[in-house]
């Protein structure tokens, strides 16, 4: 019986251990809604991969509700205004809107964006490093249960100042898959992700559904790393280490399991009835 429970103890450990030291990697494909054909061969792939829907997009509600059957996670591309001139989605977001403009925008997008659990900006350069913008969007918000992922269109962005103060999960984008829209670039951005994945931990790469980046996902995540482990950005969310705990080491997780096979062992066997 010991043996047995030691094997199982031992598997369990090793499950462990590969969960705990394996990188994480969340993509987050945006401007679904468009795209259709592109847009479901990306779901298809895998539902790790975390899709952002333009609210106002012909597609919205289907691609949301396709995406969510498959298990993919589904949050709102929420359209801010940018610093240049670009052509804007409809109720673009800026910052001299007035609290109530911004409320109903946010409620609007959420109405056509179903199983939405997150927001995450499209464009936005202009809006988000507007704080006085984002709290408004931010109170907006408050009243469902979703995070904000800052996709950092600009250095000095306030999305986590504002969201602090209405307890809303921020977590931030850290590689732009295709700003060049062409395969060996999107491609070394992709290795890029993973290279910032090993060094910290996680990482969160964002892409369009544009054909040449449905090619390279296509190859690169047929051949993820072993020590890769794709998620969805809400996954990362609760698991990111806070500033009092400490990520645990290859020791601390082979300890535990070493005291529980030693209290497994010295529990005395349940009499047969």
């Amino acid at each position: 019986m010991i043996k047995n429970l030691l094997k199982i103890g031992v598997l369990l450990f090793l499950l462990k251990a590969n969960s705990v030291l394996a990188a994480k990697l969340a993509l987050v494909i945006d401007d679904f809604g468009y795209r259709q054909h592109n847009e479901e061969q990306i779901i298809s792939f895998s539902p790790n991969i975390t899709i952002a829907v333009l609210p106002h997009s012909p597609n919205a509600r289907r691609i949301a509700t396709i995406a969510h059957q498959h298990g993919n996670d589904v949050i709102i591309h929420l359209p801010m205004a940018p610093l240049g001139k670009q052509p804007l989605e409809k109720d673009t977001l800026f910052p001299y809107m007035s609290e109530l403009e911004v409320k109903r925008i946010v409620d609007d997008a959420v109405s056509r964006v179903p199983y939405a659990i997150g927001v995450n900006n499209h464009m936005g350069s202009l809006m988000t490093a507007n704080l006085n913008g984002m709290h408004n969007v931010m109170k907006a918000l408050s009243h469902y249960p979703m995070f904000f992922l800052d996709s950092k269109t600009i250095g000095k962005t306030q999305v986590k100042n504002a969201a602090s103060e209405y307890n809303i999960a921020v977590i931030g984008r850290d590689v732009f898959l295709d700003d060049q829209q062409k395969e060996y670039a999107i491609a070394q951005q992709f290795d890029l992700a993973i290279k910032i994945a090993h060094k910290n931990g996680h990482a969160i790469a964002i892409g369009h559904p544009h054909p040449q980046t449905v090619n390279v996902l296509r190859t690169k995540l047929a051949n993820l790393p072993d020590d890769i482990e794709l998620v969805k950005v809400s996954q990362l969310i609760t698991s990111l280490p806070t500033k009092t705990k400490l990520k645990p080491t290859f020791k601390d997780i082979f300890e535990k399991y070493k005291k529980r096979l030693t209290d497994l062992s010295n529990v005395n066997p349940i009499e047969q009835q």
